[in-house]
């Protein structure tokens, strides 16, 4: 197979959360932990730190590798999900997988993967495990891909474990109550292993320190320590917390005997879409008109994203707006302001909820828009309708975001 046959079958055949859903998620670690004795346990083969959180752990992790390479590791890096490329989930030193590496191991490992039914993202996570072993990294940056507890990335053992925040997603899968989605998180905190929390929520802080106590780790809150803020090329004002918990994090790598000094944080903070390849994160497109897209998919990264849209100056605001089926339209709705314009659209993945159904949705909360056939042609013509005085969003869902950049 060349690199498209084999993402072909890597998408196609195999259970992949992004594109069905619930359907795809697995209750337990079991066919992770055989598939990483299968691979001979490359996870035990470099040092990590572990990300985990509702918002933010995306570009904590990229922020984080940034800091850690201008110092002059070797870092890995893997997060999910991919904007354009699959090649995007796993990189070193901003330098993404090769295409020979991905057709290499699925091509050694495919009999492994059918006869054990692994999902997509298990064996996407083995093949990062396998590919910083391999290449013998300093240091690995592992974003969890969802929850914590039952995360794939979850077998690791790291020398700091990273909680950014909870908010309300996945309620399917990790609980309806902000207190339920800590616990899954918190199952990241391992024994002995320091932990930071990003934002202290008064729901979730005894659910942290109980789960630190009892695994004997050293717990902090990142917005209580840290007074000063640096800044970054990354530009949401909700990037403040993500800000903090790097720091935070970074004073602990420090005392663990990590040379990194305050001119390569500030650096690495600076440079961030440089070192990494980090897109979809309140980026300006294109000006008259302005065009602003973000992956926000949920009531609290909304919250941010919306509160600083109404900081632009603009004649007309436009909202390029597309959603999964499972979100919950009713935190989010609220959020959106009744006197844009609106262009729905239908994310191209197959859990991507119907434009004309989101636009009736819409309709009865009183904010007036039409459903277009794909994103593409929803962002197009909102292009061809906004003056030059006018501002364009474009957000919903990463997908949304990822079929515009």
């Amino acid at each position: 197979m060349n690199y498209q046959d084999t993402i072909n079958w890597m998408f196609q055949q195999l259970p992949m959360y992004q594109n069905k859903g619930k359907a795809a998620y697995k209750e337990d670690l079991s066919n992770t932990i055989k598939l990483a004795k299968h691979l001979k346990h490359p996870e035990r083969q470099f040092k990590s730190i572990h990300v985990a959180g509702t918002n933010g752990k995306g570009s904590t992790s990229h922020m984080l590798a940034s800091v850690l390479q201008e110092a002059g590791y070797k870092v890995g890096l893997y997060t999910s999900p991919h904007l354009k490329d699959f090649r995007e989930r796993i990189r070193i030193n901003s330098k993404v997988i090769s295409k020979q590496f991905v057709i290499g191991f699925i091509e050694r490992n495919k009999s492994f993967f059918e006869a054990n039914n692994l999902s997509f993202f298990e064996m996407t996570v083995g093949m990062a495990f396998d590919y910083f072993a391999k290449k013998d990294v300093d240091l690995a940056v592992i974003e969890v891909g969802m929850g914590g507890r039952l995360d794939s990335t979850n077998i690791i053992t790291p020398e700091l474990s990273i909680i950014t925040n909870i908010g309300f997603d996945h309620m399917q899968f990790l609980g309806n109550t902000l207190e339920k989605i800590a616990g899954e998180k918190a199952g990241i905190i391992k024994k002995g292993i320091p932990i930071v929390i990003g934002q202290t929520q008064p729901e979730t802080k005894a659910v942290f320190n109980d789960k630190a106590h009892a695994n004997g780790s050293d717990i902090c809150f990142a917005d209580q320590l840290i007074d000063e803020e640096l800044e970054s090329d990354l530009k949401g004002s909700y990037q403040h917390h993500n800000i903090k918990t790097v720091m935070q994090s970074v004073k602990l790598l420090k005392q663990m005997g990590f040379k990194i000094s305050n001119d390569q944080l500030k650096k690495g903070l600076l440079n961030v879409t440089k070192h990494t390849g980090l897109q979809g994160r309140w980026q300006v497109l294109q000006l008259n008109p302005k065009v602003i897209c973000d992956t926000a998919h949920n009531k609290e990264g909304l919250t941010y994203v919306m509160e600083q849209v109404q900081t632009e100056t603009f004649k007309q605001l436009h909202i390029v707006f597309g959603v999964v089926s499972d979100k919950d339209l009713n935190t989010i709705i609220p959020l959106l302001p009744k006197d844009a314009v609106y262009y729905f659209c239908k994310p191209n993945i197959q859990r991507g909820l119907d434009a004309e159904q989101l636009a009736l949705i819409f309709k009865k909360e009183g904010r007036i828009g039409k459903a277009f056939e794909s994103v593409e042609i929803a962002y197009k013509t909102a292009l061809n309708k906004a003056n030059k005085d006018d501002l364009i969003y474009v957000g919903g869902s990463t997908f949304v975001v990822a079929e515009i950049i």
